[in-house]
């Protein structure tokens, strides 16, 4: 059994913890708020975007692009998603999880010195590292993870395609998690580039955007082909922060859901511990009024 001040010094341990958790999940909080307005702030412009492309594509599906080419994969670049600090629940798991999926289907076809990690988050560097894989070194992208910029990403953006045009990288493979709400973030991967045109024209008839925009008649200058040259890389740019806005909210999600289950866990130790800290402080005194009853009854004999 342990002594009175052994369960007091862990009641004041565990209060202490709770302290922290507590704080935590409101900062966790207050970051979620602000990465759901950025969300919501930047779908309107992404919104439009594919809007637009979806309008263009919709009265001509033989448009070819630069951007669609298909090609035999030789090299390999997947951009994943994670925090840089850890206390998120399950959050880095599952990333890794679903990247390390990605990875067993690409290194058997293009080997793993032909795969280029771009990792937005410490935990996807951690992890890169011990499986020994090549790692684009960009400080930028740690800042990111906790800080999402539409310049920066746009930067970014304009390398990966450059390097997909250039022929350097056949394929590019994104990584993240989606956030649907403050219970649920979806993993999710799927191909950057090249980019599905033909998806794109298989979605028009069930695409609700397009079905309510699909009388509009575009009079185009430039030609079609040469302002899709332009408008891609605008959809590519804002699929991109978009991934980056959605494993932004899932993290802080996750993290204020994690610190809640940590308090609530610690109130209920809290508990438990007092209660057994009084049931010990009541079996002190019994001992001792037996102890002091005991010594009177030897006086009086």
């Amino acid at each position: 059994m342990a002594s009175l001040k052994e369960v007091k010094d862990r009641i004041d341990s565990v209060k202490s913890t709770k302290k922290i958790t507590s704080a935590m999940k409101m900062i966790a909080t207050a970051k979620l708020r602000k990465s759901q307005q950025a969300i919501n702030s930047f779908l309107p412009y992404s919104t439009k975007l594919n809007e637009i492309l979806t309008n263009l594509l919709a009265s001509d599906s033989s448009i070819d692009s630069v951007y669609a080419q298909e090609r035999e994969i030789k090299k390999v670049a997947i951009v994943a998603f994670s925090s840089n600090s850890s206390l998120c629940g399950g959050f880095n798991a599952n990333v890794i999880k679903e990247l390390s999926s990605v990875l067993s289907k690409s290194i058997p076809a293009v080997g793993k010195e032909n795969i280029i990690i771009y990792p937005f988050g410490k935990k996807i560097i951690d992890f890169a590292k011990k499986s020994n894989l090549t790692i684009e070194n960009d400080a930028e992208f740690i800042q990111l993870a906790d800080r999402p910029s539409f310049p920066a990403v746009l930067q970014i953006s304009k390398k990966l395609v450059g390097r997909f045009l250039s022929g350097e990288i056949d394929q590019i493979i994104l990584v993240y998690t989606h956030f649907k709400s403050m219970g649920v973030q979806e993993i999710k991967n799927s191909v950057y580039l090249p980019f599905d045109l033909k998806g794109v024209i298989e979605n028009i008839q069930t695409d609700s955007i397009s079905l309510t925009n699909q009388s509009i008649d575009y009079i185009l200058e430039p030609e079609k082909v040469e302002l899709l040259s332009h408008l891609i890389p605008k959809v590519l740019a804002s699929n991109l922060f978009a991934a980056l806005l959605d494993s932004n909210a899932s993290e802080n999600a996750a993290r204020s859901l994690a610190m809640q289950i940590a308090t609530d866990n610690a109130e209920e130790l809290v508990g438990d511990l007092t209660i057994e800290y009084n049931k010990n402080r009541q079996a002190a005194i019994t001992n001792q009024l037996l102890d002091i009853i005991g010594g009177a009854s030897a006086l009086n004999k």
